[in-house]
């Protein structure tokens, strides 16, 4: 079985997805008038004016933290210390590649999920790619078919990656019993999720800010201890990216190949511009100003937090320690705290422990949200299935204590290949719609006025809409 999933892996990573993932991204910086270079400063204006609670949506700084809060997990420690293993020093440049042109796909995917959302039976905003496909392209099958990928990567699959992450920390930092991580994570993500969308865009409010500055200052005071191997390091990063680190030296060394695939695996895997989740929060916003694009806009710092600084910081931390050259390590989490113990001392190894549990934990519950939000779209939105939703994730969640690392990662790319390969082709039908929406926000930002979005410019665009998800936005 894990052959037959890694040869599955291996043919959807090492041809189709790369490919795709980067003409997607240069597509859509080229139809938004490279917005990510141009208007990423605006992001800061609408989450400070977005800070108070807006009826019937999440606030667009909520919704980042939400967004966030699933971005910031496992990928971001483990999943950067494997890239490094499996590609070489040269995957850390391939995954600000990904961030950079990611962050187009990820305006795109958000600005749609805005554009497309409707309001559940409580007067809450819900959205998604399920919607943009049912509505902007009228095919609900292919929501549905996005829905049932979503439900099993991130009611399940996505969830053993986070637990095994954190059990195999636990075991290394205090020789805790995997099955005793497994029933704390049970127990403390049941308790958050019961509390629903809003109490957990609370929840990680608070948390996602705390979590990512303390390994953020954690890694600057390790770098600024050893300032003056940073230099060679980044040198490093360069050289191994286009093969140069090897031909010098005269030996075959990882391929350009690679590193940009596992570059680009994990980065997507960690800031997730492209595959369809980032969507679910970003379309429960009252998004400010009252613009599809603003959200979008917002939503590309998840990328540039998550990729250009989280796993940066991770990337510098295992190469400045040289951990990077035990490629026999099996455990990416364990690789992480071998090298922060190797640069900083003996308290490295339980303080990343007790960072991947916070990032664990915020993952797992908005993991479970975005599942959820995918049972209202297939109108299954029942006690009874609510009920088998959270049983079957705490189930998954003490399963991935126990499954080898290979195995889950195995499934989580492969179930993430299949989710990115139906969102992507959904946001590229619906190009045209991006490029109004991208059009129209920096039409009216060039006239010095605040961007709002009249659907009765766009009578097309008009007849998509659910009632009453525009109606009452503030005209000029």
């Amino acid at each position: 079985m894990p052959d037959f999933l890694s040869f599955v892996s291996d043919i959807l990573w090492g041809s189709v997805m790369i490919y795709l993932l980067i003409g997607t991204g240069i597509w859509f910086t080229w139809r938004t008038g490279y917005i990510q270079f141009r208007y990423l400063r605006h992001a800061g204006k609408s989450l400070k004016k977005s800070l108070s609670p807006q009826p019937g949506g999440l606030t667009s700084f909520q919704a980042l933290c939400t967004s966030l809060a699933a971005r910031l997990g496992s990928g971001n420690l483990a999943g950067v210390a494997l890239a490094i293993t499996a590609g070489g020093p040269g995957a850390v440049f391939w995954m600000w590649v990904s961030a950079i042109i990611g962050m187009a796909s990820s305006f795109a995917e958000c600005s749609l999920a805005q554009l497309y959302k409707e309001r559940d039976h409580n007067g809450q905003f819900r959205g998604g790619p399920a919607w943009y496909m049912a509505r902007g392209l009228g095919m609900r099958w292919m929501g549905g078919l996005f829905s049932l990928f979503l439900l099993l990567a991130y009611g399940l699959i996505f969830n053993t990656v986070q637990a095994n992450s954190v059990a195999g920390a636990m075991r290394y930092a205090f020789n805790l019993p995997e099955y005793v991580t497994g029933l704390i994570l049970v127990v403390v993500c049941l308790l958050a999720i019961l509390r629903g969308l809003r109490g957990v865009a609370k929840i990680v409010q608070l948390l996602v800010p705390v979590m990512a500055l303390s390994w953020l200052a954690a890694s600057l005071v390790i770098c600024a201890w050893h300032i003056v191997d940073i230099p060679s390091v980044i040198e490093t990063i360069f050289r191994s990216a286009f093969g140069w680190q090897e031909a010098a030296a005269g030996a075959v060394g990882y391929t350009i190949s690679q590193a940009l695939t596992s570059g680009f695996e994990r980065g997507m895997f960690s800031n997730e511009a492209g595959m369809g989740s980032t969507p679910n929060a970003a379309a429960a916003a009252a998004s400010w100003p009252p613009h599809p694009a603003a959200q979008g806009i917002v939503q590309m710092i998840g990328v540039v937090v998550d990729t250009l600084v989280i796993c940066s910081a991770t990337a510098m931390i295992v190469l400045l320690s040289g951990q990077q050259m035990q490629v026999d390590a099996a455990d990416g989490i364990q690789l992480v705290q071998q090298a922060m113990t190797t640069l900083g001392g003996s308290w490295g190894t339980q303080f990343v422990a007790g960072i991947v549990l916070l990032f664990a934990f915020s993952s797992i519950i908005v993991n479970y949200v975005y599942a959820e939000n995918n049972l209202i779209y297939l109108r299954k939105f029942t006690p009874n299935n609510i009920r088998l939703l959270r049983a079957c994730m705490l189930v998954m969640i003490m399963a991935g204590t126990q499954l080898s690392l290979p195995l889950v990662w195995q499934m989580a790319d492969i179930v993430m290949a299949l989710m990115a390969l139906t969102n992507l082709t959904a946001i590229l039908l619906l190009s045209p719609v991006v490029r109004i929406i991208a059009s129209d926000y920096l039409r009216q930002r060039r006239l010095g006025i605040r961007p709002v979005f009249d659907p009765a410019r766009y009578p097309e665009i008009a007849r998509q809409l659910a009632p009453g998800s525009w109606d009452n936005v503030p005209r000029q």
